[in-house]
């Protein structure tokens, strides 16, 4: 017997990276995740109309507008995926919840927690299904790490220390500004590596850990002036190159992280290693299929660190996928998300991370800024339960 699927039609507001790796969530999770729901490519919005049209015909969007505000409020369209500049987050989300939208939205979640505390209340006001994409959740090594924490192997937790490692934007001759590069003007972005990597780091350190209580940290913007790419003058850097800092989470564990985008050699590494009394895990996004996994209870003459490859059909999402020992990549943390998504809709459940949830990385991330001109340690007000 076949079902009729309900369909969730889908404005996209923006085209860059992010908008290709949602739109192939899109168009790739029906086949692989059987839902009630089947996502329609309804409308693609951008500013500038000839790539909009070019971008909406590569992936079978039906429409195209050049003003979110058209899109929002469009009868034709269920939800609203943000992948816009950060400082657009806010304006874009209220406006669709307020609409009735259904809203996920790229990270970090806002500009400063100001905005986030906004859409927050907004969002929950308006009672629409909502989520941010923090993806890294769903690679299926990490989703395997969070059932090992939360099943207790390795007993009370000492110790994390993350890192998200970058070589782009070393060259003094690299502008800041515009498209491709508004992640390094602080009017756009909010912040440099704080909201842009570590953000990832800390949403996945306190889903794996639980919340992160107060915070002393270091910033450093190594290029002080970059040309605008939009005003051609030569301008203030506003951004943070690297940052480091040390945390205590309310389980009494320590946490120790790093992010620059000077670090040469490096493109995008993040990795995690959390130490528990009984045993200790790591993870490389650049190996991304495997799991170290270091258990204190194996027999003193075989005790060492294993390499779990993560790829098993009792492995989280694999069954889903290839055959045992066929491993999958980035983009499928997005369609394993949107599966998660879709999944909520219709169990009436809530989709992590929430808004809510996203603030409180949020808030780590302002009292991480906040430390950096302080020098002294932040409270950052957290309140975890995601």
């Amino acid at each position: 017997m076949n079902h009729v699927k309900k369909e969730l039609r889908i404005a996209m507001i923006g085209y860059g990276f992010m908008g290709k790796a949602h739109s192939n969530a899109y168009k790739k999770v029906g086949h692989f995740f059987p839902s009630q729901y089947q996502p329609v490519l309804q409308v693609l919005c951008a500013r500038d109309p000839a790539r909009a049209k070019a971008f909406a015909d590569t992936w079978g969007y039906k429409h195209v507008v050049t003003d979110w505000r058209e899109a929002v409020m469009r009868d034709d369209v269920d939800a609203v995926d943000i992948c816009t500049p950060n400082n657009l987050h806010c304006e874009i989300a209220i406006a669709a919840a307020n609409a009735g939208k259904m809203v996920l939205c790229e990270k970090p979640l806002s500009m400063d927690n100001s905005d986030g505390e906004r859409m927050v209340v907004a969002i929950e006001k308006a009672g629409v299904a909502n989520t941010v994409w923090y993806n890294y959740r769903r690679i299926p090594a990490v989703t395997l790490a969070k059932q090992i924490i939360d099943e207790g192997r390795l007993g009370k937790i000492f110790h994390v220390r993350a890192q998200f490692l970058q070589d782009w934007t070393i060259s003094p001759e690299l502008p800041q500004g515009g498209e491709g590069l508004w992640r390094l003007d602080a009017s756009a972005a909010g912040s440099g590596v704080t909201g842009d990597l570590l953000a990832h780091c800390i949403d996945t350190a306190q889903w794996l850990n639980g919340g992160i209580s107060r915070v002393v940290a270091r910033t450093e913007t190594f290029v002080k002036k970059r040309k605008h790419t939009l005003t051609g003058n030569v301008e203030d850097v506003g951004i943070d190159d690297a940052c480091e800092f040390l945390c205590d989470f309310t389980n009494g564990s320590l946490g120790n992280f790093e992010s620059t985008r000077y670090a040469r050699g490096h493109k995008a590494k993040f990795f995690f290693e959390i130490n528990g009394e009984n045993a200790s895990m790591s993870w490389d996004l650049q190996d991304l299929h495997r799991l170290e996994f270091f258990d204190h209870s194996d027999e003193s003459r075989l005790r060492g660190w294993r390499s779990i490859h993560v790829t098993d059909g009792d492995h989280p999402y694999m069954k889903n996928w290839w055959v045992p020992g066929l491993t999958i990549g980035y983009e499928h943390s997005f369609i394993h998300h949107l599966a998660d998504f879709l999944k909520s809709l219709e169990d009436g459940t809530a989709a992590h991370p929430t808004f809510r949830e996203a603030l409180e990385t949020g808030k780590v991330c302002d009292a991480v800024l906040k430390s950096a001109k302080s020098g002294q340690w932040e409270a950052t007000g957290v309140k975890w339960s995601g």
